[in-house]
């Protein structure tokens, strides 16, 4: 390809509202375009890249047996009726009509659609399976944002396998699990697998697979000796011991006291780790409490999960005010009775706390939590805070964030229950399939490729999946010997198989070079007509950054030297 002749719109500055450096830099060197929020354009560098992913994704999936399908993208309404997800699904779903009045969603995921074509198997011998498409899925995003990290139409790998028992879908996390760290290996990405909570996609088990950057939107906790890695939608941590006076209850008032801070700073209040915080929900419209340590944070996933509630959201200070009798801040449970109360485990045994009586401008202190508080359940909900102990070592634990590039579940029963989807076991009797349903995001990878290597300059991307692999820069290509020289290296490279870029174009040598840097094409030989009159032409390792000058009758040799190092092994 010819610079001149091809698309890459590059620009000079940054987007305006860019703020993720894969934003930024895919947009300024020419990968995409946005079309409207959490939509973009892949333009034809992007593309290559993609493909690339693409093809690391196929390989390592069809080394587990899995077989290509094409789905389609828009699902009728009783698929995901018969799920229970058309209801269970909230505003995330693109949902339409057609001409006929009939109820259409675009897919977000394809669950639905591989059970009812898994409905014709029909024995035991037909299993496993493993069926994958790479397909454009929809999600109405409240706000995209990050480009390519949080969009609202995005392509996925999604594969699902069918088994006869729980012993057969471990066989196929398991092999899934592996094929995974061998794409992201393949890829360059350091993904690093954690236990996740499955959410809406329902079933045993998951492990999500996440690239850590600070332009992440997952936070993610991990032990440094490796002994444990969790999302914080599923994190837990050990529980320092603590040992409590005991205390008489008692209400005292705080006027003006309407924060955990507030109370922790007020005389006679107490510090955040010995108070009771009180916070209201609405669980599918039941009003419920939800009890934290003061100093603790609710992650509502995790309220989500133990709850089997379809939708949560906070009361607000009216609702609150009916049922309680008193604004946010001086909320509480003692005496507390008609409504479901959760707690998290922290409170579990603790006396001589503090926490609002439920009347503007007091609060109650020596509140014993067996005692005074009717606790109708017990759960993990809080966030894990860095250095707390690990639960399998007890090392201080990090707190670090990331992108979700990957993640797996084992569905179970869960969609071919609900579709009726059986083979006749070995003995005859029918056998509901048991299945797993595993994801990978392409633009997401694409993005975590772009956060991972980059630098002030540009892109820089593995040889594996960069768009061209060489890009010869021609200074003065009016000048016929000079161009003559790289035409030739430029035909020479192309017999070899090595991918390249000619920079043809009428354009100052560092406009050139800060082009071909942005773009992050690994190798860049600059040919010019005094090189040429010396037989010298320079090299530039984008990755390392170190030029060499080599002598042209040696130059396409060491090109294809670099480029074939840099591929992995075929």
């Amino acid at each position: 390809m010819r610079w001149s002749q091809a698309h890459i719109p590059t620009l000079r500055d940054d987007p305006a509202d860019a703020e993720a450096a894969s934003h930024r830099l895919l947009t300024r060197a020419g990968y995409m375009r946005q079309l409207m929020a959490g939509v973009y354009s892949l333009l034809p560098l992007a593309v290559k890249v993609r493909a690339k992913i693409a093809t690391i994704v196929r390989e390592e999936m069809d080394a587990i047996g899995g077989q290509e399908f094409l789905l389609p993208a828009i699902h009728p309404a009783e698929l995901w009726q018969k799920s229970g997800r058309w209801e269970l699904v909230g505003e995330e779903m693109f949902r339409l009509q057609d001409r006929r009045q009939s109820d259409l969603a675009l897919g977000m995921t394809h669950e639905e659609v591989f059970t009812s074509l898994a409905l014709e198997l029909a024995s035991y011998r037909q299993l496993p399976q493993i069926w994958y498409q790479i397909q454009t899925k929809f999600r109405d995003e409240p706000r995209p944002k990050s480009g390519l990290l949080r969009t609202r139409e995005f392509t996925m790998k999604d594969s699902y396998s069918f088994d006869i028992d729980a012993a057969g879908l471990d066989r196929a996390f398991d092999a899934h699990h592996e094929a995974y760290a061998n794409i992201f290996r393949r890829l360059g990405l350091e993904a690093i697998p954690v236990a996740a909570s499955s959410g809406l996609m329902g079933g045993t088990g998951s492990v999500e697979f996440i690239v850590r950057t600070d332009a992440g939107e997952d936070l993610i906790v991990v032990c440094p000796t490796g002994d444990y890695a969790a999302n914080m939608e599923a994190a837990a941590a050990r529980l320092d011991e603590v040992l409590d006076e005991p205390g008489e209850l008692e209400k005292f008032p705080t006027p003006g006291v309407k924060t955990i801070d507030d109370l922790a700073n007020f005389k006679g209040g107490a510090p955040a780790d010995r108070q009771v915080k009180s916070l209201t929900y609405f669980l599918d419209a039941e009003f419920v409490l939800v009890l934290l340590r003061g100093d603790h944070a609710l992650v509502e996933q995790k309220l989500a999960d133990h709850t089997g509630a379809l939708e949560i959201r906070q009361a607000n200070p009216d609702e609150i005010k009916e049922r309680l009798g008193a604004e946010p801040g001086s909320l509480g449970a003692v005496g507390v009775s008609g409504f479901r109360i959760l707690a998290d485990p922290a409170l579990k045994g603790r006396t001589n706390m503090t926490t609002g009586a439920n009347e503007d401008g007091f609060h109650f202190r020596g509140v014993d939590v067996d005692r005074d508080l009717n606790i109708n359940e017990w759960s993990d909900l809080r966030a894990i805070e860095a250095g707390e102990a690990c639960v399998e070592c007890g090392n201080p634990l990090e707190v670090l964030r990331g992108i979700e590039v990957g993640h797996i579940f084992k569905l179970g029963e869960r969609y071919s229950a609900a579709f009726g989807a059986e083979v006749l076991a070995e003995e005859g009797t029918a056998n509901t399939i048991v299945m797993g349903s595993y994801g990978i995001g392409l633009e997401r990878s694409l993005a975590a490729l772009a956060e991972t290597y980059h630098d002030e300059a540009g892109l820089k991307w593995p040889m594996k999946v960069a768009p061209f692999e060489v890009v010869i820069s021609v200074i003065r290509p009016d000048d016929a010997e000079t161009m003559g020289v790289a035409d030739e290296i430029y035909r020479q490279l192309l017999a070899a198989g090595v991918e390249v870029l000619l920079d043809d174009r009428d354009e100052r040598p560092g406009v050139k070079f800060a082009d071909s840097e942005l773009v992050g094409i690994p190798l860049r030989i600059t040919v010019g007509p005094r090189g040429v009159a010396d037989k010298s032409a320079e090299l530039f390792d984008r990755r390392s950054g170190e030029k060499q000058d080599v002598s042209l009758d040696k130059a396409v040799g060491l090109l294809v030297e670099l480029v074939e190092q840099g591929r992995e092994p075929v």
